[in-house]
């Protein structure tokens, strides 16, 4: 098999509300959207972002046209967490103020018009004395 591309598709109440999120607080531009679709892009991110509304009578399987939510995570790497952190954190919705695990994930997360969870992650040096537990 040969992945070319990967995308991530959520179904939401308000596709303009998580798109215009994303575009506004994380430099994503709209690739193509039509109504009740928006599909967005950053060069650097390597995947897609779609967000359908849900209920949409097209979307297979019918029995999972209800909106994304409860356990999922969508998680952006980024090289300095701190910044963001700096930069967002009076400005959108907070879920998680940032902190570091013991294994080395610095993260925090946020969360979009629609209730989606957006965690920012920065992976960060880890003493030994911590890895070895």
């Amino acid at each position: 098999m040969h992945i070319t591309a990967t995308a991530l598709s959520l179904n939401v109440p308000d596709v303009d509300a998580s798109s215009g999120f994303l575009q506004e607080h994380f430099g994503f531009e709209v690739a193509m959207s039509a109504d009740g679709f928006a599909s967005l892009t950053r060069p650097d991110s390597g995947v897609n972002v779609i967000f359908l509304r849900a209920g949409l009578p097209s979307f297979k399987p019918a029995t999972h046209r209800e909106p994304a939510g409860p356990g999922l995570l969508v998680v952006f790497v980024v090289d300095d967490i701190d910044a963001e952190w700096a930069r967002l954190r009076h400005l959108i919705p907070i879920a998680t103020p940032i902190e570091t695990e013991p294994w080395g994930e610095r993260y925090f997360q946020v969360l979009d018009p629609n209730g989606i969870v957006i965690q920012l992650v920065q992976w960060v040096d880890v003493p030994e004395a911590a890895i070895a537990g």
